[in-house]
């Protein structure tokens, strides 16, 4: 990438394909360079992958279509250090346990699970050391369901997946150190809570304004049978024994048709942008004449 001087001379790919998690690849930054390098690269626009990065702004979305997202409160750091026991008493309303999460961190970083009120402003403390917006989720007793999205505005969704966790949740030090959660593909669910989920995935996909792929995950209450929306993830992990290609795999797209489909759809949406108009005609003047005044 021409970062450094002399750089700008070497010749750019025809396309990036974008496998950078979390901040920088997953946040609109990448995407808004490769913008001003008129390149085309694979996976959502700018504006999905900021929104899609913070779970605030997510539930928000997705709430604005009416699709089911757990209980919550937001909370910014300046409110938090403003009013610590109003934000509490707010939170206490959820009732126990809960889950602070920071607002713009994955892989479960910063999370912490809150089973006494005691805790919670310990917990909230930590959090806001990772980001200055966090989320307080009421805490459920869940099975954790996942799918996989690929397409646009017609996106194909993949048959659910699910994470089964070996602790009271899926931690950092259970995805990356100690592997001791297992996946089972597909998902042992009825039917019909199959075809909810994928439609809500869908719905899920568009309301975030999604492109390329993306992986969903989803909620399912043992107690209710309820499903709730957690989040999106759309630069999910991408090795041949990740979940996003596997539940793919699974649902007929293997591995190298999943990276052609990929190039393919982001070539068709740098074209599509391409033939936009950039600017408009005033009928203005103001140029010329300036230029005879001197």
């Amino acid at each position: 990438l021409p970062l450094e001087k002399g750089a700008e001379a070497t010749a750019l790919p025809d396309l990036f394909f974008n496998a950078l998690h979390g901040a920088g690849g997953e946040d609109g930054q990448i995407q808004g360079y490769l913008e001003l390098l008129h390149r085309p690269y694979t996976g959502a626009g700018l504006l999905a992958m900021a929104a899609g990065m913070d779970k605030w702004i997510t539930k928000r979305l997705w709430e604005s279509e009416g699709l089911p997202v757990v209980p919550y409160v937001g909370l910014t750091e300046e409110r938090w250090n403003r009013e610590r026991a109003a934000c509490l008493t707010e939170c206490a309303k959820l009732g126990l346990p809960l889950f602070v999460k920071p607002a713009n961190l994955g892989s479960s970083i910063g999370v912490e699970k809150v089973k006494q009120a005691e805790s919670l402003a310990a917990a909230l403390d930590r959090a806001f050391t990772f980001d200055r917006r966090v989320l307080v989720e009421q805490g459920l007793d869940i099975r954790e369901i996942e799918v996989a999205v690929l397409g646009g505005d017609e996106p194909l969704v993949s048959q659910p997946g699910e994470v089964i966790v070996a602790d009271e949740f899926y931690t950092f030090e259970d995805k990356y150190l100690h592997g001791k959660s297992r996946t089972e593909i597909p998902a042992q669910i009825p039917e019909e809570l199959t075809d909810l989920i994928r439609k809500l995935a869908a719905r899920a996909f568009a309301a975030s304004d999604g492109y390329g792929m993306a992986r969903v995950d989803f909620f399912l209450e043992r107690l209710t049978g309820r499903v709730f929306l957690n989040e999106l993830n759309f630069i999910p992990g991408f090795t041949s024994i990740s979940m996003y290609p596997k539940m793919m795999a699974a649902s007929g797209v293997p591995y190298g048709e999943l990276l052609t489909r990929l190039i393919d759809l982001a070539r068709a949406r740098h074209a599509q942008m391409a033939a936009k108009q950039k600017g408009f005609q005033s009928g203005s003047t103001w140029f010329q004449e300036s230029k005879q005044a001197r």
